[in-house]
């Protein structure tokens, strides 16, 4: 799992990927988002049709305010650079498998 640390490697791993990518907005103050942690880095060892990557929204928030994150977790699929979908809140694994392979 990826943790992105700037705009620019934003740019680079998210919106110029040739993958798929998962992009989880975060906050270290957020419980839900503490219990989802480990469930992406299961996701993101499993699987190799989409990147997993982390945002901590404190870090970036203006990341977090270009795509309008109002609420933490916040999960945005995301591909050819572009949001395709989004969760809000803690969901199982099986439930992010599923939403991940909707995607398609």
């Amino acid at each position: 799992m990826k943790q992105i640390q700037n705009t620019d490697e934003f740019d680079s791993e998210v919106l110029k990927s040739e993958k798929p990518v998962v992009v989880d907005f975060f906050t270290e103050w957020c419980g839900p988002c503490r219990a989802l942690a480990p469930i992406l880095e299961e996701l993101s060892n499993e699987r190799d049709d989409v990147v997993i990557a982390k945002v901590d929204a404190g870090e970036l928030a203006d990341l977090a305010q270009k795509y309008n994150v109002m609420a933490f977790p916040t999960l945005m699929y995301f591909k050819g650079g572009e949001v395709v979908s989004n969760l809000t809140g803690l969901r199982s694994k099986d439930a992010l498998s599923k939403w991940i392979d909707e995607q398609g």
